[in-house]
């Protein structure tokens, strides 16, 4: 999710527990807090997708890995370089 799709979607207040220091330091820096959760649960949202991803297509991509070891890519002779 990027950050501009973060801000079409509706948003629900939430409470979270942050580090004060670091809160504080966030603040005087004038960030966003908010936002910036946002941005980093989005981001952990889509790393924990794409691991889930290939957890659940390991058996496929070895077998597809395994073929292309054992007989080379299928459309090899067609390629121009």
């Amino acid at each position: 999710m990027q950050a501009a799709e973060v801000t079409k979607s509706m948003r629900k207040p939430t409470n979270l527990s942050l580090d004060s220091a670091l809160l504080k330091e966030a603040k005087a820096l004038g960030i966003n807090v908010s936002r910036s959760a946002e941005v980093g649960i989005a981001e952990a949202v889509k790393l924990h997708k794409q691991k889930q991803w290939l957890e659940d297509n390991a058996t496929a991509l070895a077998s597809s890995n395994a073929y292309v070891e054992a007989n080379g890519l299928p459309l090899a002779r067609h390629r121009q370089f």
